[in-house]
């Protein structure tokens, strides 16, 4: 399947291939006992048969990411009994769609963030219509961002930060006047690639960095006097 006809798959078709590639695929599972667990889903929507994934706009007032579009989730709770649960949880509080409204179809790589984080994806889909429900504490807005977005190259980025005294790749996803980016962006574009087959990042930083070497090493850098 080929980038143009990409742009055009309908919801049932980009579900089924979502079930397809991630039926076999071995999360790649991260942890170190100075992180916090937490989990998020890639929540497809239908709308009139197109394919569009759920996004939120966080607020100023919440302790870390602030005014970023994140994916909805959360850091994982004692009654949770796995991370999918906290993400299915998360979800729930952030934008009011219920537990049972939500199929989880697959999970993606666990993800490291400079703000200690493990970051565990489920991918999904909401299966009937639904009412969004914000808690306005965490969550400033929703966004519904077509999927054909991510398989553009106009609307990918890649630019040099500096976190620690060491520089690092990070993506950028332009869409109107938002951006998604860092570890929202890097899990999104593994996603893409994972089951798409399309990448527009350079050759050099194809993937995802944030391993357990970058995950043990940065743990590392911040313990020294």
């Amino acid at each position: 399947m080929n980038e143009s006809s990409l742009k055009y798959i309908s919801f049932s078709k980009a579900i089924e291939r979502i079930r397809q590639r991630l039926s076999d695929f071995k999360p790649h599972i991260l942890n170190h006992d100075a992180a916090r667990n937490s989990a998020v889903t890639i929540l497809f929507l239908d709308k009139e048969d197109r394919p569009y994934i759920i996004f939120t706009k966080r607020t100023d007032w919440v302790e870390t990411h602030k005014g970023q579009i994140s994916f909805p989730g959360g850091g994982e709770d004692e009654t949770d009994k796995t991370l999918r649960d906290t993400a299915i949880r998360e979800t729930y509080e952030e934008i009011g769609i219920l537990p049972e409204n939500i199929e989880i179809i697959g999970q993606m790589d666990d993800f490291y963030t400079v703000t200690d984080f493990i970051v565990s994806p489920f991918v999904g889909f909401v299966k009937n219509k639904f009412e969004y429900r914000l808690d306005e504490r965490e969550v400033d807005r929703i966004l519904e961002v077509p999927l054909e977005l991510f398989l553009e190259d106009s609307s990918f980025e890649v630019k040099k930060w500096d976190h620690g005294g060491k520089a690092y790749d990070v993506y950028f996803y332009h869409y109107g006047d938002d951006v998604i980016w860092g570890a929202t962006a890097f899990i999104l574009n593994r996603f893409i690639d994972t089951v798409f087959g399309y990448n527009p990042a350079p050759g050099p930083v194809l993937g995802d960095p944030r391993n357990s070497h970058y995950l043990e090493e940065n743990h590392n850098r911040k313990s020294r006097p």
